[in-house]
């Protein structure tokens, strides 16, 4: 109804949501100002509301974003899908088989469950992970060594958002950490909100800063990335869906853009393209870049879906995306936004790679594929077999994938034809990403099922002790 406001219509959503079936015409019938005052009152008990988010200027909050060097070494893995957020490593002696018996260093337990997919900062291994018992947000720090636990931080206690508002495939802990070799950053949704927070590497907390209100539909997605001095934090949702930027030192928002009503899971990625360094996402039905020193909108090209849950990748001339829901469609873009090629696959959750003029993904329903970058031709497709949520990785020429059984297929990254390596299993199942660093390789896995599972670090290496 055109006098409904986006806020209205939103509350109306979730207030029928909250009604059995036999009294949604007693709504309709009831008196109304009386009814939506009392489960106003009350929302937050089934369907929590995004408070107020509004853009921030840099004018306003006078904080500029200037270049910083990270205190990172090249064998570091410090963020989602490694320092650059394209899921290439750099080359180095890795495994290429292994199984619970063979090629496994260590494996230790991941307490609660997570998505976020472990990073890698000189001798530490961390990642994020939730309590649902205890409602409790958690990151964790092992020793690469030997998978001894170090410390374990709690960030949030309470304000988890109710279950029905968390995928059946979701956790209260889906991003992964990012780093700059100094501090960890981390994000979660808790009361109704995205919280940012900045801990030092031995764990204790240095700042923590509510970036925006969050309606959430299916939980919270998206990593933070690293931009010079700065935090980049992305949050399509229901309520007022937005990105901002924090100062990595006091957490202050230094700019912040308003970006729609649509749910949206994808992370964002910063890279230079055409020699202009570009803050790229894909979801709310397009595909948009931003400066990501101001937040400025440098163009929107609309494809895809409304929802997405892959990063886009390029090759620094194209930009590559694909997704969603509930459209389908792999995309080809300029620098500038305009469509080269498309077509209608989809790769939703799995976020694809590009290489040396082929793009690679391996889909949602357990096909990989191998598209020519500039034309779109493909070059090959290859059912693997099982469901995928993890991103590839590539190292030495090789792709590694996961599956959500527990298997890595890893096979040649050539457009000429799929060859198989190997195919690997540990546990029962993965949904992280790996981290490739100094000839390991740190994967998350579950092992049991439902009350039984059991999450673990696994720590896979040739190297001998």
């Amino acid at each position: 109804m055109r006098g409904w406001s986006k806020a209205g219509a939103l509350f109306l959503r979730c207030a029928v949501s909250l009604l059995s079936e036999s009294s949604i015409v007693e709504f309709f019938t009831m008196n109304r100002l009386i009814f939506l005052c009392v489960v106003f009152s009350f929302s937050s008990a089934g369907c929590q509301q995004s408070q107020a988010v509004s853009p921030i200027d840099i004018s306003q909050s006078g904080i500029s974003i200037t270049p910083i060097e990270h205190a990172l070494l090249d064998e570091d893995w410090p963020s989602w899908r490694g320092r650059d957020h394209t899921g290439i490593a750099r080359d180095q002696e890795i495994p290429t088989k292994w199984d619970a018996g063979f090629n496994i260093r260590w494996q230790s337990p991941i307490p609660g469950r997570g998505h976020s997919s472990p990073i890698v900062i000189r001798n530490v291994v961390y990642l994020a992970s939730a309590n649902n018992t205890e409602e409790s947000q958690n990151v964790f720090a092992y020793d690469r060594t030997n998978g001894k636990l170090l410390w374990s931080k709690t960030v949030h206690q309470g304000g988890f958002p109710p279950a029905k508002q968390v995928h059946k495939k979701g956790t209260n802990a889906n991003g992964t950490l990012a780093s700059d070799g100094r501090n960890l950053y981390a994000t979660f949704l808790n009361s109704g909100n995205i919280l940012a927070s900045a801990i030092s590497l031995d764990g204790s907390e240095i700042w923590q800063q509510e970036v925006g209100g969050f309606t959430s539909k299916f939980g919270y997605a998206p990593s933070p990335i690293l931009y010079g001095s700065s935090i980049i934090v992305a949050a399509d949702n229901w309520g007022v869906g937005f990105i901002a930027a924090l100062d990595a030192k006091t957490g202050k928002i230094i700019w912040r853009i308003i970006r729609g009503d649509t749910s949206s899971y994808s992370s964002p990625t910063i890279a230079n393209v055409d020699g202009r360094d570009q803050l790229l996402i894909s979801g709310c039905g397009a595909v948009t870049s931003y400066d990501p020193l101001t937040g400025k909108e440098y163009w929107r090209t609309p494809c895809i879906a409304e929802a997405t849950c892959g990063t886009v990748v390029t090759d620094g001339t194209c930009i590559y995306a694909s997704g969603g829901y509930p459209e389908t469609e792999t995309v080809c873009l300029s620098s500038t936004g305009e469509k080269i090629w498309s077509d209608s696959t989809k790769i939703y959750e799995p976020s694809m790679l590009v290489s040396e003029g082929s793009l690679f993904a391996a889909s949602d329903n357990g096909v990989a594929y191998c598209w020519n970058a500039k034309t779109g031709d493909v070059c090959w497709r290859q059912r693997l077999g099982g469901n995928f949520s993890a991103s590839p990785v590539l190292c030495n020429g090789l792709l590694y994938v996961s599956n959500l059984s527990g298997e890595t297929f890893v096979f040649e990254a050539t457009p000429d034809e799929y060859k198989l390596i190997a195919q690997n299993r540990i546990g029962d199942d993965c949904y992280a990403s790996p981290a490739f660093s100094d000839g390991e390789i740190f994967l998350r896995v579950g092992t049991g099922s439902g009350e039984n599972r059991q999450e673990s670090l696994v720590c896979i290496s040739e190297k001998k002790l």
